[in-house]
């Protein structure tokens, strides 16, 4: 059974690497606005706080943006789910330091809250069933460490990190290798790290040329319920067919996932969970 290497936490030294680079980008040092109007001795107290019940995710990012406060207290940790006026954490410090790093912060947890608020809803659905909720590559540049590890805190799991972790046979390879017979044979001949491998199919016969060359993961994609069961079946029957990994994706939301988890598969891979997520409704004030 296919098991990809789940995001659990993000190295501190990344983390510090990125967030650099994000406050570069936004010219935190050069915030002319807080030079001209805000003394440098001004100090403050500080709030982040949920306008709308979500997911929390940015425990790291928060300590590591304002580790020159005098005071951080995080309230709640990666995972907890965080109620309408609930308090993340409560800061104190240089309020022009404050101000101009506020809205990178801001910007990376109400993304990352989001990602982890929206997974949470299609794990919910999907785990009486036992199907895991995968994400995808479909993350935005640069960030992908992150929006991994948010859909890990929202209860999902991820799918292969970058293209050199494990093989994901799509329907382009298929094209430009020359049939799923050469790619497979050419693949077997060449694959000497033993890296998992997962054939995308769209259709019965191509799923059938999987099992006759020995495939142990498929990808059923864009197919209905009803031929996913199909599939499913087809599969299950054959020599260890309870040992192949299946995995559904394509066309599959909130609204329509309850007919996709009841199918027999043991994965959903959801590329909205990272490209279509609504940021989560956190504010900074000060008191």
């Amino acid at each position: 059974m296919i098991q990809y290497k789940q995001i659990t936490n993000i190295k501190e030294d990344y983390l510090q690497r990125k967030i650099d680079a994000y406050l570069k980008e936004d010219r935190a040092d050069f915030d002319m606005t807080t030079r001209y109007i805000v003394p440098k001795n001004i100090k403050c107290s500080a709030a982040i706080e949920v306008e709308k019940e979500c997911v929390f995710v940015g425990e790291q990012v928060i300590k590591y943006i304002f580790e020159k406060c005098s005071k951080i207290e995080l309230k709640v940790k990666d995972g907890d789910v965080v109620s309408k006026g609930g308090i993340i954490a409560e800061l104190e410090g240089r309020a022009s330091y404050v101000l101009s790093r506020e809205r990178v912060m801001l910007n990376i947890i109400q993304r990352l809250s989001g990602i982890a608020t929206m997974t949470r809803k299609y794990v919910e659905i999907a785990k009486p069933h036992g199907v895991q909720i995968l994400d995808t590559r479909k993350t935005t540049p640069g960030m992908r460490f992150f929006e991994k590890y948010a859909v890990h805190k929202g209860g999902g799991s991820n799918h292969r990190l970058n293209l050199s972790t494990d093989i994901l046979i799509k329907d382009n390879h298929i094209v430009a290798g020359g049939g799923i017979e050469e790619v497979i044979n050419n693949l077997n001949a060449k694959n000497q790290y033993n890296l998992q491998v997962e054939l995308e199919v769209d259709t019965i016969e191509q799923l059938k040329t999987g099992l006759e060359l020995g495939v142990k993961g498929f990808l059923l994609d864009n197919m209905s319920p009803d031929l996913i069961k199909d599939c499913v079946q087809l599969i299950r029957n054959s020599e260890g067919g309870e040992d192949i990994f299946i995995e559904a994706s394509g066309g599959i939301t909130l609204e329509n996932l309850s007919e996709y988890v009841a199918t027999g598969v043991n994965a959903i891979s959801i590329g909205a969970l990272t490209h279509r997520i609504v940021s989560a409704n956190i504010r900074l004030n000060f008191r």
